[in-house]
């Protein structure tokens, strides 16, 4: 990945998924606005906020219990304690931590839904959870326990604790408690004022970081399969005819009109062509515009949603202090956020789907058009005690049978909870953590097909006619080769497949953009 050398600025701009997935990699500064014109306007929400509270205002979670106990008036003498009670009782997640990239992310969601400046937030707030990002100070979050509606609230009371010198963090590569790292910044832990914990956790900034980083992967693989076919159709032999482009003018979707597009260049479909052994391939190969088309015409949609959700005011109640009002909604869900993953984890199941059975045709003489069994390199007198890519290819079924499983929509599990207040919930962070955990298998069964490609592409270049590789897949094979070495005597390749994920996880080849 390149640098992204322009800093990410929070405040009134809006974000796009590339400024978040820069700071979830470390790869761009960050700034606060600081104009004294949009600081006052952050300030004005507190202090409105303020002047409410000293009328005894009814305002929900601030004089008031949160949930179903919104009806529990709370005294004024207790409502500095309430948000401290917030984030305490919330403490309870459970399940694996979310890595530093994606806490990253939902720092970065979180920090730019508060710059809207109608959370009623302090800029004090703002500033120390901007600190969090631009020291790498990260909450430890457990990555269970959201319903996705009133927000990611137990994960998210991470952050709350952690501003406020509680629980834990990793800084410097180490845990450590959030107080020491406090002392060692010289910063004094922020004392949450009435809304502020609220503000900080009943909101979509889990599942949208999350998103965020899922469509970026999903935007790669896309890419990645699109190369990978074309490298399985020189390994097969197949027909590059199938990607003309008059054919799919036929049927214009944009995005398989791309994919072809793209497998035309690899392909360098106007050259001339070795002798068919088909006039038709099978589907995983004739249909692949068609199968990765789809994700590819998805992505603008998923766009929208995602950065919509990303740069909007997702809590409540909104505070509008030019108008002095307080106004009761239901910003947290987080509606659009799981339609959107439980249709991209949908989406990337299918290419795992697709590259399995491209896979499957390579190591079987019956379909590979007399590539050796198994796309065993080894020579005639070692053929029968050598298996190539046999287990790669079990591996693979295994790992997209996974993903196929995972592709069962959260949105629709809606669960009644917290005293039938929160009666109907988004899910949005399990369909998110769902996503990303297809799109792990899925780039298992990515690197899987890659290599297995790779091998049948340098097994035909063996023959006595073989033909040069046009130069886009010349480039690439060249690339791998470096990396992956021909399976001649068999050996264990799952060090290389872990080479190869890192590989895909870094977007190490430059492909199609």
């Amino acid at each position: 990945m390149t640098t992204h050398l322009e800093p990410v600025t929070f405040g009134e701009r809006a974000l796009r998924i590339e400024d978040v997935l820069a700071l979830a990699n470390r790869q761009a500064p960050t700034q606060l606005q600081g104009d004294a014109a949009y600081r006052q306007r952050i300030a004005k929400g507190a202090q409105f906020l303020d002047s409410l509270l000293d009328k005894e205002g009814v305002i929900y979670g601030v004089t008031t219990g949160y949930g179903d106990s919104c009806v529990v008036a709370v005294p004024l003498q207790h409502v500095e304690a309430l948000p401290r009670h917030l984030y305490t009782f919330h403490g309870c997640g459970l399940g694996k931590l979310l890595d530093a990239q994606a806490t990253r992310a939902v720092l970065a969601a979180r920090l730019q839904s508060l710059c809207h400046g109608v959370s009623g937030v302090r800029v004090e707030l703002l500033e120390r959870l901007h600190a969090f990002l631009e020291h790498d100070v990260l909450p430890l979050i457990p990555e269970e326990g959201s319903v996705g509606a009133s927000g990611d609230l137990t994960p998210l009371s991470y952050v709350a604790a952690t501003l406020s010198g509680e629980r834990e963090v990793m800084f410097g590569g180490e845990r450590r408690q959030a107080i020491d790292v406090h002392r060692e910044l010289g910063w004094e832990p922020l004392v949450l004022r009435p809304k502020e914990a609220l503000a900080l956790m009943n909101g979509t900034a889990v599942m949208t970081g999350l998103a965020c980083l899922a469509f970026a992967r999903a935007d790669y693989l896309l890419q990645l399969a699109t190369r990978i076919t074309a490298l399985n159709v020189v390994a097969l032999q197949g027909n590059p005819e199938h990607f003309d482009e008059r054919l799919f003018a036929a049927k214009p979707h944009p995005g398989q009109m791309q994919v072809a597009a793209w497998l035309r260049k690899d392909l360098a479909i106007d050259a001339p062509t070795a002798p068919l052994h088909r006039l038709q391939d099978r589907y995983s190969l004739r249909c692949a515009p068609h199968v990765l088309g789809v994700l590819a015409d998805s992505l603008n949609w998923l766009r929208t949603f995602i950065e919509i959700e990303l740069n909007s005011a997702n809590d409540n109640p909104i505070i509008d202090a030019e108008e002095e009002r307080v106004l009761h909604g239901g910003h947290f869900y987080g509606g659009h956020i799981a339609f959107a993953m439980d249709s991209l984890k949908t989406l990337v199941a299918n290419v795992a789907d697709l590259l399995d059975r491209q896979l499957a045709l390579l190591v079987d003489v019956r379909y590979n058009h007399g590539l050796p069994s198994n796309l065993s390199g080894a020579p005639a007198d070692r053929a029968m005690i050598n298996h190539g890519f046999k287990a790669v290819q079990i591996g693979t079924s295994a790992w997209t049978a996974e993903a196929l499983k995972n592709t069962m929509p959260a949105s629709v599990f809606s669960r009644s909870t917290e005293c039938h207040n929160q009666d109907k919930v988004s899910m949005g962070t399990i369909a998110a953590r769902d996503a990303i955990r297809v799109l792990e298998l899925t780039e298992q069964v990515a690197a899987a097909t890659l290599l297995a490609a790779n091998q049948g592409v340098w097994l035909r270049a063996q023959a006595e006619d073989a033909r040069p590789l046009p130069p886009a897949l010349a480039a690439m094979h060249e690339a791998l080769a470096k990396d992956f070495p021909p399976v001649i005597e068999d050996r264990a390749l799952e060090g290389e497949l872990r080479l190869c994920l890192k590989r895909i996880a870094e977007q190490h080849w430059r492909l199609h953009a």
